[in-house]
């Protein structure tokens, strides 16, 4: 189903996101979308891996607050720590 057959959505309102670092509302293209498989946090930059996704500014400041705000278990509804060691050295290098 497209935005055009959703009712109240159209192509003038283009789809949003929350970055769960620092919570600030961005368009799909500026945020990285993330999933969480056998307790690890995953990059999903293609923005086609299964399951509930969250979504974070590709930057070391954003994943930090994140990381801070303990915002991974409660973006992704699980609880107990999520390993995000991965998704740091990817947001690192993305970050350069």
């Amino acid at each position: 189903m497209t935005a055009d057959a959703r009712p109240g959505l159209s192509s003038s309102h283009p789809r949003e996101r929350t970055c769960i670092g620092c919570r600030k509302r961005s368009g799909p293209a500026d945020l990285l979308r993330m999933t969480v498989s056998g307790g690890l946090v995953l990059p999903d930059p293609d923005r086609r891996a299964p399951g509930r996704g969250a979504h974070l500014h590709p930057a070391t400041e954003c994943f930090d607050l994140a990381v801070r705000r303990k915002a991974f278990p409660r973006a992704f509804r699980l609880s107990g720590p999520l390993d995000v060691t991965g998704l740091r050295d990817y947001v690192a290098q993305r970050d350069k």
